[in-house]
C-alpha cells in the first residue's frame, strides 16, 4: 500500500486526480491529510473536518474491465468496506445511507465521494474520497446529525491504523467486482442499507412529502421506493431524501 502524507491540501480527490494524470501511480495509493481545506461531499456539497482529529483521504482503485453501467458496484464495496471496519470495532449500530454514508445510529459518521475516470465505455481510474469522523466531539452548530466514532465508541482512536484497515477492507469488498460476484455484493450491501423494507416519510426535489418504503437500489445506483398503492418510484441523487431528518 503506497500512503502519501500531506500536511494540508485543498483537497484529497483534486491532488490524486492531478497526479494519476501526470504518473503511472501503484493500484490503491492513498492521499491522505490530517488538513484538508477544501474537502467536497456529494453533488457539491462540502466536507467539513476538524484538523488531525478525522480520516480525510483519497484512494485509487484500478479495476480492470470495469464498465461505466457498472460503476455503483463500486460505491457499495467502498461502503462495505468501511462499514465492516467499524462494527467490528464498536458495538454502536451503524447503517448505510444510501448511496454511501455510514451513519452511528441515525447520525452520519462518513462520507464518499466517488469520481471516475473514463476511458471509452470502460472506466480507467477511479478516485475515491473518503471523509470519517474519528476523534472528533465538538462540531459546528450549523451541522446537523453528524457524529463520530469517539462520540459513539467512548475511545480515541489510531487514525494511522484505522486508515489501514479501511483500505484493506475496500480492497477485499472490491475483489467481489474483479471476480463478477454482483449478486453477491449486493446482497450484502442491502442487508445493511438504512430503513430498506421499512415505511418511512420522505421528500423528493420538489418538496413533495410522502410515505414509501425502500425496496431496492437499481444497478445504476438509483433508489427505489414503494408507495402505499404497491407503485414504485425510482430516484437519482439529490432527488430525495428523508423527511424528518
Amino acid at each position: 500500500m503506497n500512503i502519501i502524507k500531506i500536511n494540508a491540501i485543498d483537497s484529497t480527490n483534486l491532488y490524486l486526480k492531478k497526479l494519476v494524470s501526470k504518473s503511472l501511480l501503484q493500484n490503491y495509493t492513498v492521499i491522505v491529510t490530517p488538513n484538508q481545506t477544501e474537502g467536497r461531499g456529494q453533488m457539491g456539497t462540502s466536507w467539513v473536518s476538524g484538523e488531525g482529529k478525522n480520516l480525510t483521504f483519497s484512494l485509487l482503485v484500478n479495476i480492470d474491465s470495469f464498465e461505466i453501467n457498472k460503476q455503483f458496484y463500486l460505491s457499495m464495496a467502498v461502503a462495505l468496506g468501511i462499514f465492516d471496519v467499524l462494527k467490528t470495532d464498536c458495538k454502536t449500530t451503524f447503517h448505510i445511507k444510501w448511496p454511501n454514508d455510514i451513519l452511528a445510529v441515525k447520525d452520519k459518521v462518513a462520507g464518499v465521494l466517488i469520481e471516475n475516470i473514463i476511458g471509452g465505455s470502460h472506466i480507467k481510474h477511479s478516485i475515491v474520497g473518503i471523509g470519517l469522523n474519528v476523534n472528533q466531539e465538538i462540531f459546528p452548530k450549523e451541522l446537523i446529525n453528524v457524529s463520530s466514532l469517539k462520540l459513539n465508541c467512548g475511545k480515541n482512536y489510531d487514525l494511522d491504523l484505522l486508515l489501514t484497515k479501511i483500505v484493506e477492507s475496500i480492497k477485499y469488498f472490491v475483489e467481489f467486482i474483479k471476480n463478477k460476484d454482483f449478486t453477491k455484493l449486493k446482497s450484502l450491501y442491502l442487508s445493511y442499507l438504512y430503513k430498506l423494507n421499512k415505511p418511512a416519510m420522505f421528500e423528493d426535489n420538489l418538496g413533495n412529502v410522502f410515505l414509501g418504503k425502500i425496496i431496492d437500489v437499481t444497478q445504476s445506483g438509483r433508489l427505489v421506493v414503494e408507495l402505499p398503492d404497491e407503485k414504485t418510484r425510482k430516484f437519482n441523487l439529490k432527488e430525495i431524501k428523508f423527511a424528518n431528518r
